[in-house]
């Protein structure tokens, strides 16, 4: 059976995504056929296909996706054909409708867990997880500042704060955004077009600061971080949408109040299998428990990945976005 697969030749913007049809061998020793239900939609997708993280090329797109197990390959005994399952690399090309993926890979998805949240969740919900708990350690009554709070990151983040204890200050750049981070449980939420957010944190935090800023936007938002984290406060940069934020300089974090950085990224903190199975584990259980719930705004065609890609640089989407193969409902 042809299977869909996106590739990409070149670097660019959405327009270099292409698709190609591909005749799948058996899965090799340690592998498994998985067949994609849900793919997910990560800004991490548009930093691969721009060249921002480079790549060999010619090479797949995507890194998450649900689906079931077709095939097993020699080797493996920890799955089975018919097993529910969910991936978020580290391979990239989950933009396909079936793959052979390396069997440790793999996580097993709950019959009660569905295959879009799945799919759309489980990097972001393990991103939300490690960002909150193991890096910036957050306790309650803690200020905490979280930029673009109605992303997919921004609001399973709202809601993880909450309920650890914190006191959110999130940043939207429209109303209706606005409405999403206050009913994910935003205490305050600032139009960052509109208003001088770290003027409007001060204020807010009776001139201290927060003490944890999470920022996945950049180069925009990396002053306005600079000034609203408190002395000795933390800023998480986990993310470039607007552009990676360079040229550090060590002593503008004394004069701001002898700040604290951290630029994490997900496979160090998911280094080990205890460590990954522990923490998905933890992610579908708090979405079990109705502490995250995943906001999928946004659900396209597989092959209307280009257009997903250009919404999301855009800042068009609201909460999570899936790619849904073609005759799957």
């Amino acid at each position: 059976m042809m299977e869909r697969f996106a590739q990409i030749q070149r670097t660019g913007g959405p327009e270099v995504i292409e698709w190609a049809d591909v005749q799948l061998t058996e899965p090799a020793p340690g592998e498994v056929r998985m067949r994609n239900l849900a793919v997910g939609l990560n800004f991490i997708d548009t930093y691969h296909r721009s060249g921002l993280y480079p790549m060999a090329k010619p090479c797949g797109l995507g890194m998450e996706a649900a689906g079931i197990i077709e095939a097993v390959g020699d080797g493996v005994s920890d799955w089975q054909v018919g097993d529910r399952v969910a991936t978020f690399g580290p391979t990239i090309g989950a933009y396909c409708t079936a793959r052979n993926i390396a069997a440790n890979s793999l996580f097993g998805v709950p019959d009660d867990i569905s295959h879009e949240v799945a799919a759309a969740g489980l990097l972001k919900g393990c991103t939300t997880e490690f960002l909150v708990e193991r890096c910036a350690k957050v306790q309650p009554q803690w200020d905490v500042l979280v930029h673009a709070a109605a992303g997919g990151v921004g609001l399973l983040l709202v809601q993880w704060l909450k309920h650890v204890g914190a006191r959110v200050i999130g940043t939207v750049s429209t109303d209706e955004k606005a409405a999403l981070a206050r009913a994910a449980g935003a205490d305050h939420v600032i139009l960052y077009g509109k208003e001088d957010v770290a003027r409007q944190v001060r204020e807010l935090t009776g001139g201290k600061g927060v003490e944890v800023s999470f920022d996945g936007v950049g180069l925009e938002t990396w002053e306005t971080s600079l000034i609203a984290t408190a002395r000795r406060g933390l800023i998480v940069s986990y993310g470039n949408a607007s552009g990676p934020v360079s040229g550090v300089n060590l002593a503008t974090l004394a004069q701001k109040g002898s700040l604290y950085v951290s630029r994490p990224t997900l496979f160090d903190y998911y280094h080990n299998p205890a460590e990954r199975a522990a923490g998905a584990e933890y992610v579908f259980d708090m979405f079990r428990q109705g502490v995250i719930e995943m906001t999928i705004g946004q659900r396209y065609a597989l092959e209307g990945a280009a257009q997903a890609h250009r919404d999301l640089e855009a800042r068009m989407t609201i909460g999570s976005s899936v790619l849904i193969p073609s005759g799957i409902k």
